[in-house]
């Protein structure tokens, strides 16, 4: 008997995004902006669709694309990325301890120090790059495990297989923070983990132009409910615009996701060399301590990685206002690239390096990005 063969990846995120057919037959799925939907006279909804807040046909198909793509059984959209990690942590009882990779997000760091560890979470956060300190703090009892890899600024790599056997032997739940790498170039859950963390308006929308966030889990178990109730019950929810132009963007993430790791790694070796630079964090170069974990478990790591500038804070500060190509902006995963002096933005108390710059290299030519630098940087002695 004749199988038919595997659809390659491109294949199936393409027609992942396009959603099912409506009754005109349109290519590009349509709009839904209405709140609320009909009953029939029999007081029964015959589309499946009563509250925007419950659902909606444009969320709905972004859900069912976000599961495809990382290999899930369902998933949940949410308003943006912190909405989705709320909405994580909402899911767990007062009391609950949670252990989280200490460079993850800053935002996540701050929303569980000033929201959740009040509330009755008790937060450890431990070096998840360490399978050795990791399996320290599993020796206690532990609800979940949060771990973000590559991290974000400091593109610290977690070994997610190792991670995902030492939380489920201590009866804890994995979750992982996708963004960076994305589901085109790292499959969480088939490495182990129970549930994907996505902030949906980085690569996934790539446009910088829609807000979103999302969960994907392995199993539609009893935490999985408690998740997908809290988002009806709270409605942290994207609006449909926003759940359509997502969808929009995912349709050619394969392409912009190579693209932009081929530029980004083409980059990093340029810099990686300069006496400027006095160090390139990025996983895809040999140099980096974890190299071959990221080579193991992920075929590339998307368009962000970091310098930490030769001369300090100022020498960094000088750098990004000099640059002309990179615009100075939050976010990544649009075709502008971007430049951050983390720092700044994290504000008093920041770990993060003060000669540190996060650069998210967009979908420019290598050579332009690579000049711009060459001239931002201090000049040449």
């Amino acid at each position: 008997m004749k199988t038919e063969p595997a659809a390659s990846q491109a294949t199936r995120v393409v027609h992942a995004a396009a959603g099912g057919p409506d009754a005109l037959r349109a290519v590009s799925p349509p709009l839904y902006l209405s709140t609320t939907f009909e009953r029939d006279e029999h007081y029964a909804f015959p589309g499946g669709f009563d509250y925007a807040r419950e659902a909606n046909p444009n969320r709905t198909m972004l859900e069912e694309a976000l599961a495809q793509l990382e290999g899930g059984v369902e998933a949940a959209a949410f308003a943006s990325g912190m909405a989705a990690a709320m909405t994580l942590f909402q899911a767990l009882q007062p009391g609950d301890r949670v252990v989280v990779a200490h460079d993850t997000y800053y935002g996540v760091r701050a929303m569980l120090n000033e929201v959740f560890v009040p509330w009755g979470l008790r937060v450890e956060y431990v070096d998840a790059s360490d399978p050795h300190a990791l399996a320290a703090a599993l020796a206690r009892p532990a609800r979940l495990i949060f771990v973000e890899t590559p991290s974000n600024p400091m593109l610290r790599v977690t070994d997610l297989a190792a991670a995902a056997r030492l939380a489920h032997d201590a009866g804890a739940l994995l979750a992982c923070d996708n963004t960076m790498a994305t589901p085109v170039f790292q499959q969480p859950l088939a490495l182990g983990a129970d549930i994907v963390v996505h902030a949906t308006t980085k690569y996934l929308a790539g446009n910088h132009d829609a807000m979103g966030g999302a969960l994907v889990t392995a199993r539609a178990d009893a935490f999985w409910d408690g998740i997908r109730r809290r988002q009806k019950l709270c409605g942290a929810i994207p609006s449909p615009f926003a759940s359509w132009l997502t969808l929009r963007g995912i349709s050619t993430l394969v392409p912009r996701m190579r693209w932009h790791d081929a530029t980004a790694l083409a980059i990093a070796h340029a810099l990686a060399g300069d006496a400027r630079v006095a160090e390139v964090l990025h996983p895809g170069l040999r140099s980096h301590p974890a190299h071959a974990v990221a080579a193991r478990q992920s075929s590339g790591t998307g368009g962000v990685f970091s310098i930490r500038v030769a001369g300090g804070r100022d020498a960094a500060l000088r750098v990004a206002s000099r640059l002309r190509l990179f615009r100075r902006a939050t976010s990544f995963g649009g075709a502008e690239s971007l430049v951050e002096h983390r720092a700044t933005v994290e504000g008093a108390g920041s770990p993060t390096p003060p000669d540190l710059l996060r650069l998210a290299i967009g979908l420019e030519a290598a050579d332009d990005l690579i000049g711009d630098l060459d001239r931002a940087l201090e000049p040449r002695r």
